[in-house]
């Protein structure tokens, strides 16, 4: 399995992302002349080589109308060097300003394949939903700064251009280093992460340390949100390249985003993680332990079963199980909180090996029909929804095992095995 791996040790950036990704593929003038063609005026795109802390890697640059954005990141009390700001969060300019609307009528007209202007557009939806909600504004009130709006174009465009071409089958992505302190922007100085990259890294595994800066931008931050499968740490796999994409900071530690890229197999570890939350329960009744499962199942759950154990003093319990989205499991341990008589949940963050999963409308000799369809580790499965299965079976006074054998008999692929 083709495997990208992207660690943000020193967090994210667009250009430092576009960097990393550059030094994967062969032809690197070929995308450069493609970025600079793209028809959006006054802008240039280059590349360089630079070296930090003794690393060498690649810089990008964006220049618009010969001007390179800019903003200043502020310790307290203490001010360093400039550097280029991505997104909403941009320096101050006496420019004009741009909606969501433009942007993406922008990137419509762009000569890029279809799937790239879709994954670009999902990327800007990220970041006008976090800016949306950290400005209290409905989405078609937010304004970019149009030389920075201009700037993450290119940025997010540039990510999104070369995962086209890499065509990872997963990409894995390192919990993210945001940074601590303060940010000199436009709206004034805000607290690292900024309010917006905070917002769309939910649910993301993120750290602060002794670095003042800020390390992920919005940009960044969406763009790792979009094509990550995963977060956590590097899985086993055979890695054929390395790409060194540089910041415009120097920090104490080499300032870059490092990407690997190579193969992945059927043992090459977990690709999600899950929360896994548990309390012990002697004193609930049959019906209402089932009311908190199905309530727990319908506020999104993944699952939440029972476990029959014995218990201290020798009373017979419930171990009750609910598994749910890391992001999430805060919300669902206070719901058995409320809804059990347990006085405490315990929690596990796991590792889950998952196949990527597909729901498809096919048609069949009975009519429209929903098929879940498997994929990963060298491994490829199928299976018709089961509240599908179970109508036709009923309507026609069969079996759900026989009625799944004429469908697959119909499909000419014999009966299913799972």
């Amino acid at each position: 399995m083709r495997t990208l791996y992207i660690e943000c040790n020193m967090g994210a950036a667009g250009d430092m992302l576009t960097a990393a990704l550059l030094e994967l593929i062969d032809d690197k003038e070929a995308f450069l002349e493609q970025m600079n063609g793209l028809g959006l005026k006054d802008v240039k795109v280059g590349a360089c080589r630079a070296v930090k802390h003794g690393v060498s890697g690649t810089s990008m640059s964006v220049d618009i109308g010969g001007v390179e954005e800019a903003s200043v990141d502020v310790d307290i009390g203490t001010e360093h060097g400039h550097c280029r700001d991505e997104g909403t969060y941009g320096g101050v300019h006496p420019h004009g300003h741009s909606c969501l609307t433009d942007i993406k009528t922008t990137i419509l007209g762009l000569p890029v394949s279809q799937r790239i202007k879709k994954d670009a557009l999902a990327v800007y939806d990220l970041i006008a939903e976090a800016e949306s909600h950290v400005h209290d504004k409905p989405v078609s009130e937010i304004m970019f700064h149009e030389v920075g709006a201009m700037d993450s174009v290119v940025d997010i465009i540039g990510v999104c251009t070369l995962m086209d071409r890499l065509a990872p089958e997963r990409t894995v992505v390192s919990p993210v280093h945001v940074g601590s302190g303060f940010v000199r922007c436009a709206h004034g100085m805000l607290p690292v992460p900024v309010p917006a990259a905070a917002y769309i890294l939910q649910g993301v595994p993120i750290y602060g340390g002794s670095i003042k800066g800020e390390l992920c931008t919005p940009t960044g931050a969406a763009l790792l949100k979009h094509f990550a499968a995963a977060f956590g740490p590097m899985p086993e796999m055979n890695v054929k390249k390395i790409g060194y994409g540089m910041g415009k900071k120097d920090f104490e530690a080499v300032n870059c985003v490092r990407a690997f890229y190579g193969e992945s197999g059927a043992s090459q570890g977990t690709n999600g993680t899950v929360a896994e939350l548990r309390c012990n329960i002697d004193d609930m009744s049959g019906e209402a332990l089932g009311f908190v499962c199905r309530k727990l199942i319908r506020e999104g759950a993944f699952d939440a079963f029972t476990t029959p154990l014995g218990m201290k003093k020798d009373r017979p319990g419930i171990m009750l199980t609910c598994i749910c989205g890391v992001d999430r499991a805060d919300e669902f341990a206070a719901a058995l909180l409320r809804h059990t008589t347990t006085f405490g949940v315990r929690r596990s963050v796991l590792g889950r090996y998952m196949l990527d999963r597909e729901v498809r409308l096919i048609a069949t000799p009975f009519g429209q029909l929903r098929i879940k369809i498997g994929s990963g580790y060298g491994i490829e499965k199928a299976k018709f929804e089961y509240e599908d299965v179970a109508a036709l079976a009923d309507k026609h006074g069969v079996s759900i095992d026989e009625m799944n054998r004429m469908l697959w008999g119909c499909l000419g692929k014999g009966e299913h095995k799972e």
